[in-house]
C-alpha cells in the first residue's frame, strides 16, 4: 500500500488508471508484474510478482519517483492543488507477503477498495 503524502484525497478515477498503467510497465522492467491495482482518493494497494533477488526497498522507491514525476507532469493542476512541493507520495509503505491466503482472496480484497469515478 503506498499512500500521498499526509493522506490528501488526491487520486481521482483518470489518475489511478495512469498509475496504474505506469506501476504495470515500471514491474516489466523489474522483472516482475502487477499482478492487481485499485486505489481510493487517499491510497494505492497493489499486488506485485518480482524476482527474489530484488531489493524490495528500490523497486518501492522507483515505483514512488517515477509515478510522482509523471503524475506532476500529466495532472499538474489536480497535483498542485494539493502538493506546492515535489513531494507525492509519503517516505514510508507498507508490504506484506501473502503466505496463508490464496492469491485470490488478495485480489478480491484489493478490488474491493473504493475506486473513485
Amino acid at each position: 500500500m503506498l499512500v500521498p503524502k499526509s493522506r490528501r484525497k488526491v487520486f481521482t478515477g483518470v489518475m489511478l488508471t495512469r498509475v496504474e498503467s505506469i506501476f504495470s510497465e515500471l514491474m516489466s522492467k523489474w522483472e516482475g508484474s502487477l499482478v492487481e491495482f485499485n486505489g481510493e482518493a487517499d491510497h494505492v494497494h497493489l499486488l506485485i510478482q518480482y524476482n527474489p533477488q530484488t531489493q524490495l526497498s528500490k523497486l518501492i522507491n522507483n515505483l514512488k519517483t517515477v509515478s510522482s514525476r509523471y503524475l506532476r507532469k500529466e495532472f499538474p493542476d489536480q497535483v498542485n492543488k494539493y502538493y506546492s512541493k515535489k513531494v507525492f507520495w509519503t517516505g514510508g509503505y507498507f508490504i506484506a507477503s501473502c503466505g496463508g491466503v490464496t492469491v485470490e482472496q488478495l485480489k478480491e480484497y484489493v478490488q474491493s477498495q473504493d475506486r473513485p469515478d
